[in-house]
């Protein structure tokens, strides 16, 4: 297993060297920054466990830090360091939310009795067995920050009853996380059932969700148990709750306020137990503000809310994922040869857009890996299957972000990533084009130096 990984930071070298002495002579993995500039970008590379930081320094200041990480990644505990330590600076930071507060110069085994409280409440203690402890995640392959963030907190409120709503993009693996907050719940060993909402038609999902009785409706020639019965004592999923027809979504709210059900055609109530997911790729704020979902069921539902950033939001996990899909598939179909992709191919797979997300990537992949007639992955078999994909009819809307993500990509290719160049061909001011950038999550920096149409 792999040892906690602390960030250690502070603008004065020789007691960055001290504590990584000390935390590395106990086990840790360490790494350092001088500041809280650098911390950040040293913690949107690699997530840490945990962060320790001097409170007072240049620029960004710990205090500054810990509402930048805060903000970015809630559930990463802070320890603050200081030789300026004060009974005020003390309360100051544990109301912002600091795990604990130490004063300069610190006594070491204090230092690690914090360091091991804090990692602790994240499940990531020196010794633990990393496998088990992870078991509950291993189906989902990331090592994005931000992913990191989310499953910080999924593991959190997986340790509750309460009532959890995913939000993510079609595709993005809103039930592969509520899968796995089962399974990092009490009632792992209890069923987890799941159903997609606006797969069902709305004559049927009543009885689907709350079961019926012989005879209750033309074609009911047998009872029936609905899912809310079969999900006792585990976690129902509704996935594409956002499509759930009005009349519908009143029932809802009943069985999750009085936890009982009537199946339909029944006159006796039945009483349940379990824990509700639910998710959608709506804009639900949207939907109450047009009438078309309930405000009283959107708080019942959304105790805890968690975002599943889109695959355009997570770059880093896109090699990572084709390969572990490259493997998957390269089994299922039985090939003879060990797959990889062209350093090319890769490149493409990196700079996509993907509408569709994880489901859309793991789509090319087994299209790849069927047609392939050799070792290599090439970039013309890549660019193949995307170029099909996106022959299909696909919304308006995702067809102009395709077509302004690809646009943006060839300019700054063309312009080794020169700004004011590729600004000044596209007719917009540096400003604008900037914020173009932003909202495709596209970094100019990284086409600096890079011939249009070079091959590596």
């Amino acid at each position: 297993m792999q040892n906690p990984n602390i960030l250690v930071v502070d603008d004065d070298k020789d007691i960055l060297k001290l504590i990584c002495m000390r935390l590395t002579a106990a086990g840790y993995n360490t790494s350092t920054a001088n500041n809280g500039a650098e911390a950040m970008s040293a913690i949107a590379l690699q997530r840490p466990d945990l962060v320790i930081s001097d409170l007072r320094m240049p620029g960004m200041d710990g205090m500054a830090l810990l509402d930048a990480i805060q903000h970015a990644h809630p559930t990463l505990p802070v320890m603050m360091l200081t030789a300026h330590g004060s009974i005020p600076d003390a309360v100051h930071a544990t109301q912002r939310g600091v795990f604990s507060f130490l004063t300069k110069p610190f006594d070491s085994q204090e230092l690690l009795q914090q360091v091991a409280s804090a990692l602790r409440l994240s499940g990531r203690q020196l010794g633990a067995d990393a496998t088990s402890d992870n078991a509950w995640r291993e189906n989902i392959i990331t090592r994005s920050p931000k992913m990191e963030s989310l499953l910080g907190q999924a593991k959190l409120v997986a340790n509750t009853d309460a009532s959890v709503f995913i939000q993510g993009e079609s595709g993005s693996g809103k039930e592969l996380l509520a899968r796995a907050i089962h399974h990092c719940s009490a009632r792992a060993n209890m069923p987890f059932v799941a159903i997609n909402c606006g797969a069902i038609p709305e004559n049927l999902l009543e009885s689907e969700l709350f079961g019926h009785h012989k005879g209750a409706f033309t074609g009911a020639v047998n009872n029936h148990i609905g899912l809310f019965q079969s999900a006792e004592g585990g976690t129902l999923f509704l996935d594409e709750i956002g499509d759930m027809p009005q009349a519908l979504q009143v029932k809802v709210l009943r069985a999750l306020q009085e936890r009982v059900i009537r199946p339909v055609g029944s006159t006796t109530n039945i009483k349940i137990d379990l824990r509700l997911i639910s998710a959608t790729h709506r804009n639900l704020a949207e939907e109450m503000k047009e009438g078309r979902f309930r405000e009283d069921l959107f708080y019942r539902i959304n105790v805890v809310s968690l975002e599943i950033p889109s695959l355009a939001n997570r770059r880093e996990d896109i090699s990572l994922l084709a390969n572990h899909f490259l493997q998957t598939f390269t089994k299922k179909y039985k090939k003879t040869l060990a797959h990889s992709f062209a350093p090319d191919a890769l490149e493409i797979l990196i700079t996509a857009p993907w509408p569709g997300n994880v489901r859309q990537l793991q789509n090319i992949i087994e299209q790849t890996v069927v047609l392939a007639t050799t070792q290599i992955i090439t970039e013309n078999l890549v660019q193949k299957a995307l170029q099909e994909e996106a022959n299909s009819i696909v919304p308006f809307d995702i067809a102009r972000q395709q077509f302004e993500h690809n646009y943006l990509i060839n300019l700054l290719k063309a312009t080794q990533g020169n700004v004011t160049q590729a600004a000044k061909f596209a007719q917009r001011n540096r400003t604008e084009f900037y914020r173009l950038l932003e909202r495709h999550h596209i970094q100019a920096t990284a086409f600096k130096g890079a011939k249009d149409n070079e091959s590596t």
